[in-house]
């Protein structure tokens, strides 16, 4: 279910994977009137996300979430969704329907049923989700050692992350193994070699790219560089 395109650096990464994306979202929108894209923040994504806005697609029929979110102001550097209004729907010819994670609760716990909503809205199962890959495994906001909610219908879960200045609200790890098209962007010699032991040995399902790739629904692309 392992499928890895390894790039030699970030410029050809970023156009490897905005051509396989975009084929993606073409062919989706082919055959659907709407159609979904979950999207990580980060840094990484500021190199590969301004590429595949630029393309000619019906931006107008693809509605565009996060896979997680800070539960900090929308307006402040560290927020997702900021990144996303930035290096990516900026770029789009025509706006996408951007649903953002982010309410103006206290706390994450505060706002799941509200976002929730926000969610059952989009086209389920997404048609395309994009993740990045922690150095112990995580993805979204979903760390080792969590449950990973196999029973819950709720969309998203609230998190407290091990080490980190904010609490944060992560897609649930079943929505995201539902997706049609699942895409991995790897970067680093470090992460690379994770991945290498995480596909080969007897794999832990307390490590969240594990469970993904244990209990997705379509294959996981990866496309990987040791540029960082």
């Amino acid at each position: 279910m392992i499928q890895r395109h390894y790039c030699a650096n970030l410029n050809q990464l970023a156009a490897d994977f905005t051509d396989y994306s975009a084929s993606i979202l073409r062919d989706a929108l082919a055959k659907h009137r709407k159609i979904s894209l979950v999207v990580p923040g980060g840094n990484t994504p500021r190199h590969y996300l301004p590429l595949l806005g630029r393309q000619v697609l019906r931006w107008q029929d693809v509605v565009v979430t996060l896979s997680d979110e800070r539960w900090v102001d929308a307006s402040t550097a560290a927020s997702n969704e900021r990144l996303i209004n930035q290096h990516f729907l900026a770029y789009m010819p025509e706006p996408a329907d951007f649903v953002g994670l982010k309410t103006d609760h206290d706390k994450p716990d505060q706002a799941i049923e509200t976002v929730n909503r926000r969610l059952v809205n989009t086209p389920i199962p997404f048609n395309l989700t994009v993740l990045g890959l922690g150095e112990d495994g995580h993805i979204a906001s979903l760390f080792p050692g969590m449950n990973p909610d196999i029973e819950s219908d709720l969309l998203c879960v609230a998190i407290e992350p091990p080490v980190a200045p904010s609490p944060r609200i992560s897609l649930s790890l079943p929505l995201l193994a539902r997706s049609r098209n699942i895409i991995i962007v790897v970067t680093g010699a470090t992460k690379r070699q994770l991945i290498n032991e995480l596909t080969r040995s007897a794999p832990d399902q307390k490590i969240p790219f594990v469970w993904l790739m244990l209990h997705c629904h379509s294959p996981i692309i990866i496309f990987e560089t040791d540029d960082a």
